[in-house]
């Protein structure tokens, strides 16, 4: 347990001893972000603050991961499809980003721009685990003690969950610490899954679980640092840069671990983001007008009928840590 403790405290001292350093520059280079109209009024005092933070602890959470990296499995290690899945998903949103604060072009990257990014992106990834003697076609069932074989299914609807839980996570990253302080907490879960696989298979296979908690723990304490600067009242946001490599490193965490539906406890504050958008739209178009929130992703329903920021954030650690512990039962179990 010595690398995974190294892991979490140097990520965290990195973080804290480059933030002090990077906010000065992303505000001489004027990476400020623009809120949008729509968005909850109160938001607009934030206009200006520093975005594309989450390059931070991008860069400190795969130094460490790759410093502290274990065995070596060429093609098949956890920790390159990790970096992979991650940092492409990155990418988009680095872009996207780019395009916004540097071209100043609100709306960023075309949205079939974008879409062709992480559809290429998930694609080649669900066909690498797909293909891996240690992943394959199979997922664990939770509660069930089961294992569910999809059969060449596996790469579409993967492909799809990739997209999906990615873009989730970039929907999430709604408030000041929102989706820092989930992932920490979610992270930990995925930290304890990778553990918990790496004492169950066989020893020749352990290392490769083992650099899956190296990675889970270091992104979880890039998080925490990161929490130092983006915490209410935020002096940094992460932006899609941080909230798409978080998605591409919860989801490929899933899938290497073969625990995706693991992802509808761990996951759940990121899924119900992107489902109450779904619902207000639909729900909107097909009643000519009408909304079940009273704005979406579902956080700001929550912000407009009077709770803080503070309080929010609070209670989607809260929930987050009750399901994880509940998956985390279940595999113990």
């Amino acid at each position: 347990m010595l690398k995974p403790i190294l892991a979490l405290v140097l990520s965290v001292i990195a973080m804290l001893l480059i933030g002090p350093r990077v906010l000065p520059v992303l505000r001489r280079l004027k990476f400020g972000q623009t809120m949008y109209e729509l968005g909850p009024q109160s938001h607009m005092v934030k206009q200006g603050t520093p975005t594309m933070g989450g390059l931070m602890f991008t860069v400190v959470s795969c130094v460490v991961a790759l410093v502290l990296h274990g065995a070596w499995y060429g093609w098949q290690d956890f920790t390159l499809a990790l970096l992979f899945i991650s940092l492409l998903s990155m990418l988009v949103g680095f872009v996207d980003d780019y395009i916004k604060v540097v071209k100043k072009r609100n709306l960023g990257l075309i949205w079939w721009q974008k879409i062709i990014g992480q559809v290429l992106t998930a694609f080649a990834f669900s066909l690498y685990c797909y293909l891996h003697p240690m992943v394959g076609s199979s997922i664990i069932v939770p509660f069930f003690n089961v294992e569910w074989d999809l059969g060449i299914f596996y790469v579409p609807l993967m492909t799809l969950v990739v997209i999906f839980m990615v873009n989730s996570s970039n929907l999430q990253d709604g408030l000041d610490g929102l989706l820092s302080s989930v992932t920490v907490v979610g992270g930990m879960a995925w930290f304890l899954m990778a553990v918990f696989m790496s004492a169950a298979v066989a020893p020749e296979n352990a290392a490769n679980y083992q650099n899956l908690a190296i990675f889970a723990i270091a992104v979880v304490g890039g998080c925490i640092g990161f929490l130092r600067f983006n915490r209410y009242p935020a002096m940094v946001f992460m932006g899609d840069t941080g909230s798409m490599f978080i998605g591409g490193a919860t989801v490929g965490l899933a899938m290497l671990l073969r625990m995706p539906l693991f992802m509808i406890l761990i996951s759940f504050t990121l899924i119900a983001s992107s489902l109450s958008v779904i619902m207000q739209r639909t729900y909107f178009k097909l009643t000519h007008g009408k909304r079940i929130f009273k704005m979406s992703p579902i956080h700001h329903h929550f912000e407009m009928c009077g709770m803080t920021e503070k309080q929010i954030v609070a209670m989607y650690a809260a929930v987050v840590a009750v399901l994880s512990l509940i998956a985390l039962l279940t595999v113990k179990l």
